[in-house]
């Protein structure tokens, strides 16, 4: 007899969860079915139906997530709401009798004091496993780097430059992404996937934050419910570690006209690796070589099926969550709730520096202890 068909549910239907939810169709070879979504917007329930019809997967559809997890229909339930709502959703799965394995969007929460009640109200189901959406990892020259860092070969990490210089937010549902009370701020929202990467780069931890900018272009002529948006749309952040190393992001968001949209460097004390997204090529040379020993290197991932918003790094993604689930508790998820309260936490302590025009210690965000009591 074959494996038991993991039942998975979405919850938030719009763009991205659409996106988890085609995702999930070319990985139904590997035993996995859409049979439920939640969503309050009619609008987001009709485009999902449509297209689990499409893929020949009828669905149940609620309008909150509270009846989806009543229903007893989910195995593994998949979170792509606003951020706001983050911390409540994870809350009431988290406390529901019934377990549920769970991969949530980043940024886990908007706030740190959430993302410390979601990792205790984690640590109290063990049966249960929770991964966060920071997908990025997972794009393949990103992965490809990451493994080159990992094998040695430029050294000691002292510096790690990520920029991304791309289009504006794209429009949401009733236009949430505008405003940084359900964001989190734009550092938080967008920029965790960098802070992330940052610390898998310098396996280290972030010790205080730098950060200067601005809401300059974008958005300036929009008004909701009678209110300009106040998200930023550029920034620079310095971030230093406790092994001496720093990270430094670019972010610019009114630079469509960028041959790539992410472009990261990572330097140490004997060479120089590079990463270009969606160019997919990895640079990687030596201070002995010199400019002329630099290698190219296309980075692809062959079991790739589907390579969507994020060239392909959803999809493997979902793979390596449903690894860790067929596992039955011998594998942890790759992207676990510190990582996630790790790069909420730097991103806070941006938005406060980039508003108070300062340094700001991981420890007035988060406190030095929890930093390191939150660890795996």
């Amino acid at each position: 007899m074959g494996e038991k068909t993991l039942k998975y549910g979405i919850i938030g239907v719009g763009m991205m969860g659409r996106e988890h939810l085609i995702n999930l169709h070319h990985l139904r070879s590997e035993g996995v079915a859409v049979v439920a979504v939640a969503d309050p917007h009619p609008s987001s329930q009709s485009l999902a139906v449509d297209l689990a019809q499409s893929f020949g997967w009828p669905l149940e559809v609620f309008s909150g997530h509270q009846e989806l997890l009543d229903s007893g229909l989910c195995d593994v339930v998949v979170v792509s709401t606003p951020n706001m709502t983050h911390y409540q959703i994870l809350m009431d799965i988290l406390d529901h009798p019934r377990p549920h394995h769970v991969l949530v969007e980043k940024p886990l929460c908007t706030t740190v004091m959430g993302c410390r009640k979601v990792i205790e109200a984690a640590r109290r189901r063990p049966e249960m496993l929770v991964q966060v959406g920071l997908e990025y990892r997972y794009m393949p020259p990103v992965a490809k780097l990451i493994e080159v860092v990992k094998e040695g070969k430029v050294g000691q990490i002292k510096m790690v430059a990520i920029r991304e210089h791309r289009f504006p937010f794209l429009v949401k549902v009733h236009n949430w992404n505008r405003f940084n009370c359900n964001t989190g701020g734009t550092l938080v929202e967008k920029c965790c996937h960098f802070f992330d990467l940052m610390r898998l780069f310098v396996g280290a931890n972030p010790v205080r934050v730098m950060a200067s900018g601005g809401d300059d272009v974008n958005h300036k002529e929009e008004i909701y419910d009678g209110k300009v948006p106040d998200i930023i749309d550029n920034a620079y952040v310095i971030v230093e570690f406790d092994n001496g190393a720093r990270g430094m992001l670019d972010l610019c968001m009114f630079a469509e006209g960028s041959k790539n949209e992410q472009e990261i460097s990572v330097v140490g004390d004997i060479g120089k690796g590079e990463a270009f997204v969606p160019e997919s090529i990895v640079r990687l040379g030596t201070r002995l070589k010199g400019r002329y020993g630099v290698q190219t290197i296309k980075a692809e991932d062959d079991r790739i099926r589907y390579e969507g918003l994020h060239h392909g790094s959803s999809y493997l993604e979902h793979l390596n969550f449903l690894s860790a689930i067929k596992a039955k508790g011998g594998k942890a998820p790759a992207v676990d709730l510190h990582d996630g309260l790790v790069s909420v936490a730097i991103g806070v302590a941006a938005q406060l520096s980039m508003e108070q025009g300062r340094f700001v210690t991981m420890e007035e965000v988060i406190g030095e202890d929890k930093l390191n009591s939150f660890a795996r």
